[in-house]
Order: structure tokens, then sequence, then C-alpha cells
């Protein structure tokens, strides 16, 4: 508790706070759509969120190395130390973007379209806090951590869709719906993406695909597999640090 009230008190969750208030507010000055709006703060959710998600746990992580390590000289298990810096970063960062975004987009009822999009972006809070603590833990080089993290967002969030754009139009002969929606389960940024312009009801214009994905996404055993594969990515990336974690030599 005392690490997750620290983080809450720092200039730089402040300052997130405000940037994703300002910005959706003066959005909704701008455009009084909520569909419209929300479509906007897609871009948000996708790309800065998942950057300042990620480089602030990794810094943070290398900040709090020293409090780390004389809780360790203490009786308490690797693991518990390990958990409570996760779940404090994680549950900051969280309730800094339900401030930043939750708050105006209920006081304009944008309905079940914000919903989605405030599940995607606390999913996806969650999925860089993951990857930021696995790069942290691969190395004792902060820098290095801190690239190793600024690489997984860049893969994430631009590469894999440079890939994926090639993949679809070097093989567009074949039928590759099926492949492609498999393709997009390897990347929560695009996962995310889909679920949530599905919900906005614009897929009749990706056309033939669209249509293929609305007929899955659509139903409520694709919605509840997409929701397990993004918890999968929350999970994944955290067990996995956390084994290093617990056997590395600090």
């Amino acid at each position: 508790m005392y690490v997750f009230y620290d983080i809450l008190r720092t200039r730089f969750i402040v300052l997130y706070t405000a940037l994703l208030l300002v910005s959706t507010f003066a959005l909704f000055q701008i455009d009084s759509d909520p569909v419209k709006v929300v479509m906007s703060l897609l871009n948000i959710v996708l790309m800065v969120v998942p950057l300042i998600s990620i480089v602030f746990t990794t810094i943070h992580f290398y900040n709090s190395y020293e409090f780390m390590e004389l809780m360790l000289a203490q009786p308490v298990n690797r693991k518990v130390i390990f958990l409570g810096e996760y779940l404090a970063v994680m549950s900051s960062l969280c309730i800094a973007f339900l401030l930043g975004c939750g708050l105006p987009l209920m006081l304009y009822g944008s309905g079940s379209s914000a919903l989605t999009l405030l599940f995607c972006g606390l999913v996806l809070t969650m999925v860089f806090v993951s990857l930021a603590f696995l790069a942290a833990v691969l190395t004792r080089d902060k820098a290095k951590a801190i690239g190793i993290a600024l690489l997984f967002w860049f893969y994430f969030s631009l590469i894999y869709d440079g890939f994926l754009l090639w993949f679809v139009y070097a093989f567009s002969d074949y039928p590759l719906e099926k492949i492609t929606l498999g393709l997009i389960a390897l990347n929560p940024v695009d996962l995310a993406r889909v679920v949530m312009l599905l919900q906005l009801d614009i897929s009749a214009l990706m056309g033939y695909t669209g249509a293929f994905y609305k007929g899955f996404f659509g139903t409520s055993s694709g919605m509840v597999l997409s929701v397990a594969v993004l918890l999968l990515w929350v999970l994944i990336p955290f067990v996995w640090a956390l084994r290093i974690f617990s056997k590395k030599d600090l």
C-alpha cells in the first residue's frame, strides 16, 4: 500500500491524469458526437496509453531497486515484493486512465462504446505494465531495459501492423480470414483495435474481412475468447517476469 500511495502522489501520475482529462474534454468541445469522440480517443488508447505505461513502469522499477533490496533483506518472500510492486504500478496507472478518460465519457453519456474503450484502455495498460516488468527483470542495465521496453511498444504498435499488411498483400489470392484472425490474437493492440472498431459498428468499412470479424467478435463466444486472449497477454509476461525475479541475483 505504501508503494501505491507513493506512486499516486508522483508528479508524473498527476500530469498523466491531467493530460487525459484535458484531451477528452477538449475532444467533446470540438465535436459533440460521442461516437466520433470515442474514435478519436481510440488513437490515444492504442498509442499513448501503452507507451506511457511501459516507460513509466520500467523507470519506476529501477527507481525502486534500493527499496526492493531493503525489503529483501527482511524475511519477506520475493514473490510478495514483486506482486506488491506490480499491483501498485498497475493500479495507479489504471486509476489515472479511468479518471482521465472515464470521468468525461461518463459525464457526457457515451454509452456502450465508451465502456468498451475504457475496458480496452485498462487491459492495454495491464498488458504493457506486464511487458515492462519483463523488460526490467531481463537486465540490470536501466538504459538497456528501457530500450527493450520501447522495442516492445514499437513492435506491437507499429512493426507488427506492417508485417500483417505485407502478409495480407503477399497472399491476397488465398482465403486469409481465419489466419488473419489468429495473427491478430498475437498482438494485443490489434486485438483491442478490432474489438473497439466492431463495437462502433463500422465493420462495413472493412469489407468482407470486416463482415467475417463481426461474425466472430460480434458473438458472445467470440467476445469471451478475445477477452481471454487479452488476459493471457497480461498473465504470460507477468508470470515469466515473476519467475525470473524469483531466481535473479539482485
